[in-house]
């Protein structure tokens, strides 16, 4: 066991970040069933709320495997560590932006700015890590998906 977790710590790591910050985010942001986003006109294609609780999760666990892949060749790709870094900034940051602040227009800008990073970030990692790039294939589809959504938001209220 001791030498599984000597070889993959940084992957571990990387996990245990993404999830803590991923639940930070979260928490700070006040994201859930607020009366606020109660009383939003949704559009149709409106998930149920447990949906993303199952989704980050696990979306959070393939984010920080791909971290802890980057971290070990950060010497070597150091852009993608920091495509990394910012596409994790604004992955944070939409929580806060669109639940605590209820700022439905910059959640939009930031989560687009997001799916463009998302973008660069696999376009490179393919290049140098295909590994990593497939790991961020799901992040970025549900990004897409919640993108739309966002949108959605902005444009019923």
């Amino acid at each position: 066991m001791l030498k599984f977790i000597k070889k993959y710590l940084p992957e571990i790591i990387g996990i245990l970040i993404t999830l803590m910050f991923g639940l930070l985010s979260g928490y700070v942001g006040q994201a859930g069933d607020s009366s606020w986003f109660m009383a939003l006109n949704k559009p149709s294609f409106n998930p149920p709320s447990w949906l993303f609780g199952l989704v980050w999760p696990v979306l959070y666990i393939m984010i920080g495997i791909a971290f802890g892949k980057v971290w070990r060749g950060r010497n070597e790709n150091p852009g993608l560590l920091d495509l990394w870094l910012l596409q994790f900034i604004l992955n944070i940051s939409w929580s806060p932006l669109f639940f605590r602040l209820h700022r439905i227009d910059l959640a939009l800008l930031d989560i687009i700015l997001l799916w463009v990073v998302l973008l660069l970030f696999v376009k490179k990692a393919n290049k140098v890590n295909p590994a990593v790039a497939k790991l961020f294939i799901p992040y970025l589809i549900w990004v897409t998906f919640a993108a739309i959504l966002n949108l959605a938001f902005y444009l019923l209220n």
